[in-house]
């Protein structure tokens, strides 16, 4: 379920549209399965998930000077690079528009889909799943070369980037597992799991699809025959959106 959290930046205004494109086998997943799916940091493409800056390297024997021994803060960035298997990030374009770079970034051929939705949508989205703290905000973009990132609070790794991923202007949801375990005290004093273990590449969150989802649009050179066939699908699952050609399909005027 979305809870605020005071890390994650919502957008200015919570009815700002966001985007999420996606090839036709995805799309099918997310009707079939009615969920959204979650990746593990490390598994992402981008190797810096969950790093921080050199600037933090090179600057905390300075700023922790007489907090924190150089040792421990060694042993800080081994945990830091370990976390990464623990939180669960589901992304999004946010733009008031169709974006042309996203639609040729994330498909590979003219079959495409993207949905649009809203920052409240996709947060009430998620009603129905109670089993995970579900937190959602803007990505921000710094120098990792000279720009501080800020520490105190595991979330600030996950929700920054290199400028050079400025141009994904992302909104992300974000879901912490971390297995932890209880002593039983017993006959043969077991340790108990009261979590799940680490999950393998990703989890699978159930998401009410007419909530998050307010168009649905095929990409601009897909052709009749794809159209009707994504119409027919959303039909099967009985989601009632109507399909929409992307505005970038229409000709210039002269």
């Amino acid at each position: 379920m979305y809870k605020e959290h005071p890390v994650f930046q919502k957008p200015r205004d919570e009815n700002a549209k966001i985007w999420r494109y996606m090839d036709f086998t995805k799309f099918v997943s997310l009707v079939d399965r009615k969920a959204l799916f979650f990746s593990r940091a490390d598994k992402l493409p981008d190797k810096f998930e969950g790093s921080y800056s050199k600037a933090n390297i090179e600057l905390r024997p300075t700023v922790y000077k007489n907090k924190i021994p150089e040792h421990i803060l060694r042993q800080f960035a081994y945990s830091f690079k370990e976390m990464r298997k623990f939180f669960l990030i589901n992304s999004w374009h946010l733009s008031e528009c169709e974006s042309a770079a996203m639609w040729k970034l994330y498909l590979r051929s003219d079959e495409g889909i993207a949905i649009q939705s809203t920052f409240t949508r996709l947060t009430k989205s998620f009603d129905k799943h109670p089993e995970d703290d579900i937190h959602v905000g803007k990505v921000k973009y710094i120098d990792y070369e000279t720009d501080w990132l800020p520490e105190g609070n595991l979330f600030y790794p996950f929700l920054h980037k290199r400028k050079s991923f400025q141009h994904e202007q992302e909104l992300r949801a974000i879901i912490v597992r971390i297995p932890y375990k209880e002593r039983k005290h017993g006959k043969d004093d077991l340790e108990v799991d009261l979590k799940k273990e680490v999950v393998d590449v990703g989890v699978y969150v159930n998401v009410e699809l007419d909530v998050l989802s307010e168009r649905v649009y095929v990409s601009p050179t897909a052709q009749e025959w794809f159209n009707s066939l994504v119409d027919s699908i959303l039909r099967r699952y009985e989601i009632e959106k109507k399909i929409e050609q992307s505005s970038l399909a229409k000709g210039p005027l002269f």
